[in-house]
C-alpha cells in the first residue's frame, strides 16, 4: 500500500520506533526507513529517493543540522520536506534550523497528534492524494498513545481521559515503596525539570546514573503515563543545560499511604550521543560528590 517514503533519523532507537509507529498508524501510505545518525542517513539518501525526512538535531558523527545543510545542496532534495525533531527549542536553534532550510520544527517530547499535524502540513497535497488513492481518510484520528497517571493524584475531572494506554501490555502502575515517608529536601538535592508532551514536572533529583534518573515531585502536578516520552533538563555547570531524552519507566508512591504527598518518577535515558553522555557523566559525578 505504501506510496511514499520517509526517513527517520535519531540516535535513540526508542524515539525512532515511536516516530515510525506514529507514521505507520496514522499514514499507512508512508513507508519508513530509519538511521541512527546523519552519516548513515546521508548514505541511505544517496541510494534511495525519500519524500520526507524526520530528523533529530543532536547525534554522533553527523548532526541533524549538518544533514539538513548537505541535503539542501542536493538537487533531488532541494524541496523535500525536512522536519527537525529535537529537545533543543531555544530561539537560537530555531533560527539556525530555519537558515539551514528546515520545513518544520517539532520539540521533544512530542505527541503522536503533534507529529501527525506537522507531517500533514509539510506534505500537503502529495500526502492527501496518496491517502485518497488508498481509500484512507486524512481526518482519521491517531491511535491513542498514553495512559495518564491521574488515578494516583485522584483528580476526578481528568480520570476519564486516562484510558488510552501507552502500550496494551504496559499499564501505568503505582507501586507503593517499602520505605517510610520521605520529604524531599531542597537544600541537599538538585532541582530537575522533566518535560512531557503536554506538561512539565518540577521535581528534585533523588538518584541518577548513566542509565536513569529518579526524581521526586509533589502529587498536585500533572503526571505522565508509563512509556511516555520525557526530556530531563539538568544543569551541567557554568550555565550549560543538557537536555536528556528518555521515557517514563516507573511511577511509585513515596510511602504506603494512599494520600501520599510525593511521587517518585523514574526516567530511563535513551540518548546515545557521546556529548550528552559526557555531560551526564559530569552531572552524576557532581551529584555523587554532593551526597557525601
Amino acid at each position: 500500500m505504501a506510496m511514499l517514503k520517509a526517513l527517520v533519523v535519531d540516535d535513540a532507537s526508542f524515539v525512532r520506533d515511536l516516530v515510525k509507529r506514529t507514521v505507520r498508524q496514522r499514514f499507512p501510505v508512508i513507508e519508513t526507513t530509519d538511521a541512527q545518525n546523519g552519516r548513515r542517513a546521508q548514505s541511505l539518501m544517496s541510494r534511495t529517493a525519500f519524500d520526507l525526512i524526520l530528523c533529530d538535531w543532536e547525534m554522533p558523527e553527523m548532526s541533524g543540522l549538518e544533514l539538513l545543510q548537505w541535503m539542501r545542496q542536493q538537487p533531488q532534495y532541494e524541496n523535500v520536506p525536512f522536519i527537525m525533531i529535537t529537545s533543543r527549542g531555544d530561539k537560537d536553534h530555531v533560527i539556525e534550523a530555519v537558515k539551514g532550510g528546515v520545513s518544520e520544527y517539532l520539540g521533544k517530547p512530542f505527541s503522536p497528534d503533534g507529529l501527525s499535524k506537522k507531517i500533514i502540513k509539510v506534505m500537503g497535497r502529495k500526502l492527501k492524494d496518496a491517502m485518497d488513492r488508498s481509500g484512507k481518510s486524512m481526518a482519521s484520528p491517531a491511535e491513542a498513545f498514553k495512559e495518564s497517571a491521574n488515578l494516583l493524584t485522584r483528580k476526578p475531572d481528568t480520570v476519564a481521559d486516562s484510558q488510552a494506554a501507552a502500550s496494551p501490555s504496559s499499564p501505568a502502575q503505582v507501586v507503593p515503596a517499602a520505605t517510610p515517608k520521605q520529604t524531599p529536601s531542597r537544600g541537599s538535592m538538585s532541582m530537575a525539570s522533566v518535560r512531557f508532551a503536554e506538561s512539565t514536572l518540577k521535581s528534585v533529583v533523588k538518584d541518577i546514573n548513566l542509565t536513569e534518573v529518579r526524581v521526586i515531585a509533589k502529587r498536585d502536578q500533572v503526571f505522565p503515563g508509563i512509556l511516555d516520552q520525557a526530556v530531563v533538563d539538568i544543569e551541567t555547570g557554568e550555565g550549560q543545560m543538557a537536555c536528556l531524552n528518555g521515557y517514563v519507566h516507573q511511577l511509585q508512591a513515596v510511602d504506603k499511604r494512599q494520600d501520599t504527598d510525593f511521587v517518585s518518577v523514574t526516567i530511563r535515558f535513551v540518548d546515545e550521543d557521546p556529548k550528552k553522555l559526557e555531560d551526564l557523566s559530569r552531572f552524576v559525578a557532581r551529584f555523587r560528590a554532593g551526597m557525601r
